[in-house]
């Protein structure tokens, strides 16, 4: 009962801020004019509701959290979408400061894009394997994923200057790179379409494995195999043959996924141009026309000032922790601690380069996009394609 309760209330949020989003470009449009009553009517009914879907999205948190009787960020769903969560509620806070209708009309896109790829994992709940059972995975997780939130409040700021700011009548690497953006976000709805088209499919496949302690385990395919894992043979008839043999270390199943993901993405894409007829950030930049590039580049820099040291603590201090105490030590070079000490280093340079090197405006946006680029590297590609001891997330 609880855990329908609990995806009732996902989408009560997820449907709220696809709502949200529309009032937030009424508001954008009527910015534009000098229809300020009208302005004003929209903005404030636009952020009451993604408030409303943000408590619903609290309510989904506390009663998964009370049927699964562990904080639910022990898998790819439940980490996911409390990342999305986050930063919904870090827009918000935002948001009072600034009061700035742009930015909820790109932030609450990129946190509906990211529940909707949780939404693609397994959302049952299981029980917790012995080295998760520990109150660390609560404190190490959540607060790991609230730095990244508000990190991920700088990026939106980034790309919100570089929208303005770019321009796109004239070819540039400017231009490409932030196209180059755009068609980033939309592989990740091609996940969302890969991983639904095969799901309504109802694909499976199942194939022998030898992994990297030489055990012959079984692996089941979603998906067409394009990789195979180390050794594979087909155990379902008239399986469709992988192409390609991958070493133990990498995860076939999954790569394969991100695969199609491309191939899918790609299509969506091209579809997207043709519809169009310009450039996705062609598209989006007249949402930006009206926006303060000042106010933009000191909502980035003030979120890395703030998201940074959480993201310390919760991603390399507690993690540390919790490390020694499950595996008694503190580091030991598993792709995911890699990926957050490369964040980690990236951030650090970030604010060396702002303070001391007066990198702002069009460099410092360029600084916090390829940040959440390689935060969504780690959690996407490292979670997907790499296996290690990090492997359940």
């Amino acid at each position: 009962m609880m855990v329908e309760v609990s995806s009732t209330l996902l989408f009560i949020a997820f449907v709220a801020y696809l709502v949200a989003t529309f009032l937030f470009g009424g508001a954008v449009k009527g910015s534009s004019s000098k229809a300020s009553k009208s302005f004003e009517r929209w903005g404030k009914l636009a952020i009451t509701v993604t408030i409303i879907g943000f408590v619903s999205n609290i309510g989904y948190f506390i009663t998964r959290w009370i049927a699964a009787g562990h904080a639910p960020v022990s898998n790819l769903f439940e980490f996911t979408t409390a990342f999305g969560m986050l930063v919904v509620g870090a827009f918000i806070l935002i948001y009072f400061i600034y009061r700035i209708p742009a930015l909820g009309l790109f932030a609450l896109p990129i946190a509906i894009i990211i529940i909707g790829y949780a939404s693609m994992f397994p959302r049952e709940i299981t029980p917790l394997i012995p080295a998760l059972k520990s109150y660390w995975l609560t404190v190490h997780v959540i607060t790991a994923a609230l730095g990244e939130a508000i990190l991920a409040i700088s990026a939106v700021a980034g790309l919100i200057y570089l929208l303005k700011n770019i321009d796109m009548t004239k070819k540039s690497k400017s231009r490409f790179w932030i196209e180059a953006v755009m068609y980033v976000v939309v592989l990740v709805l091609g996940f969302i379409a890969a991983t639904t088209t095969f799901t309504l499919a109802d694909y499976k496949v199942e194939f022998n494995y030898v992994n990297k302690e030489e055990q012959v385990l079984t692996m089941e395919y979603n998906v067409p195999p394009i990789f195979g894992m180390n050794e594979s043979e087909a155990i379902t008839e008239n399986a469709m043959q992988p192409l390609m043999e991958m070493p133990p270390l990498v995860n076939a199943k999954k790569l394969s996924v991100v695969t199609w993901s491309v191939i899918f993405g790609t299509v969506l894409y091209i579809l997207l141009r043709l519809i169009f007829r310009k450039r996705i950030a062609s598209v989006l930049q007249p949402f930006t026309k009206k926006v303060n590039s000042q106010f933009m580049d000191e909502i980035g820099y003030r979120s890395v000032l703030i998201g940074f040291p959480v993201f310390t603590l919760g991603a390399l201090i507690f993690a540390m922790i919790w490390a020694h105490e499950a595996w008694s030590r503190f580091w030991g070079w598993d792709p995911k601690e890699v990926w957050a000490l490369i964040t980690w280093l990236f951030y650090a340079a970030f604010l060396h380069l702002r303070l001391s090197k007066g990198w702002e405006g069009k460099k410092s946006a360029w600084l916090a996009l390829i940040g959440f680029i390689i935060i969504m590297f780690n959690l996407i590609a490292v979670n997907l394609i790499i296996a290690g001891l990090h492997s359940y997330a």
